[in-house]
């Protein structure tokens, strides 16, 4: 079975050699209870440094350490959104950020992205935040996923301008702005700030997924609330796992160096695959991201799903990516393995595609509608 349902690279021997210096280093932090709830204050300043490269005066106390990005937001859900408001978002967005805002009981708000182009709607999103009052606006404006587009500079300065004096927090989900692959740097775009932005980091896509490793930039009095309030939810994320973390970000950029050549040869070669085997289907080229946004010639996106399974082929549905059924005419199809299991993938979407015929029966439902996309 291929899984083509994880946007996500495996580890590269970096993370080995980190883990094993991060080792060498723990016993110091052993006379200590080791309950950290804001985060070693080594990770949070090496996270802060990081943002101070990008224009961004950032000091540790503006820093929390959590497990992921995804954990990151659950924990702004939790202190941000009572039962019922609204949480606005771009829509497609990431899935489980959608699942999120539902746990949390918030109302899913969707601001849908141009279809025909690669901006955003910042009319509709200002409207949207503006209009229905919500705390809380989650937006990947830096290599959307599943999109892969981009918010220019401007635009940003706008949507913050608009915004400035709006109850609403602006989360900024910034797991994929080190993954530009093509054109000027997500990094210099996203250095565009405001009082009420919360920027979500992580290092699960960019160096290894089970590092567990993210962040919550934000004002130091919202840092001291989520650091209080998150001793009911989790107490905090493990020393090692932070003390790896330092080893990784401190490398001076080098395995990023490494990774983004070789995403650009398989976005490429994902694309031409496509092109060739499947030439209905229109495949954009993303600027960054991990993955591909693919346009079906026919809403056949959940039964395409169903039927690639049957084929050896695992694959996110695009509704899986919205709400109330949006989509099906979209298909995420990541390129993070390598080539030849992608021409295997490839090979296997285009029988499952001429299985299903021109005319399908539409598919209404997916088993297991909460199946983890990552």
């Amino acid at each position: 079975m291929i899984d083509l349902t994880a946007a996500v690279l495996p580890a590269d021997p970096n993370v080995h050699a980190a883990y094993v210096r991060a080792l060498e280093r723990l016993p110091a932090n052993l006379p200590g209870h080791g309950y950290e709830p804001e985060g070693l204050e080594e990770l949070r300043e090496t996270v802060a440094q990081g943002y101070r490269r990008r224009g961004l005066a950032t000091s540790p106390g503006q820093i929390l350490i959590t497990h992921g990005a995804h954990n990151g937001l659950v924990h702004l859900l939790r202190l941000t959104v009572r039962p019922g408001a609204p949480v606005v978002f771009d829509h497609p967005t990431y899935p489980q950020a959608i699942d999120a805002i539902l746990a949390a009981g918030g109302r899913p708000t969707p601001v849908a992205l141009p279809d025909d182009g690669d901006g955003w709607d910042v009319d509709s999103l200002v409207s949207a935040c503006r209009s229905s009052g919500a705390p809380m606006a989650y937006l990947v404006l830096d290599h959307n996923n599943p999109t892969g587009r981009m918010m220019r500079a401007p635009d940003r300065a706008r949507l913050m301008a608009e915004l400035k004096g709006s109850e609403t927090l602006l989360v900024l989900d910034e797991t994929l702005v080190e993954l530009t692959l093509s054109g000027p740097p997500a990094l210099t775009a996203s250095a565009v700030d405001a009082p009420r932005v919360v920027r979500l980091g992580s290092m699960s896509k960019s160096v290894w997924g089970g590092l567990r490793i993210g962040w919550i930039r934000a004002d130091r009095a919202v840092i001291q609330r989520l650091a209080q309030s998150r001793a009911s939810f989790d107490l905090g994320v493990p020393i090692l796992e932070q003390l790896a973390a330092v080893e990784l970000l401190t490398d001076g950029g080098a395995a990023l160096a490494a990774r983004r050549p070789l995403l650009r040869v398989r976005r490429d070669h994902l694309r031409a695959q496509l092109a060739q085997r499947l030439p209905d289907w229109t495949c954009p080229r993303p600027a960054g991201g991990l993955s591909l946004w693919v346009r079906l010639p026919a809403p056949i996106s959940s039964a395409l799903v169903v039927r690639a399974e049957a084929e050896g082929l695992r694959l996110a549905a695009g509704p899986r990516f919205g709400v109330d059924g949006a989509f099906e005419r979209r298909l995420r199809l990541p390129y993070t393995l390598p080539e030849p299991v992608l021409d295997q993938a490839v090979d296997r979407l285009a029988k499952a595609a001429k299985a299903l015929g021109r005319r399908p029966k539409p598919a209404t439902a997916i088993r297991g509608r909460l199946l983890p996309v990552y």
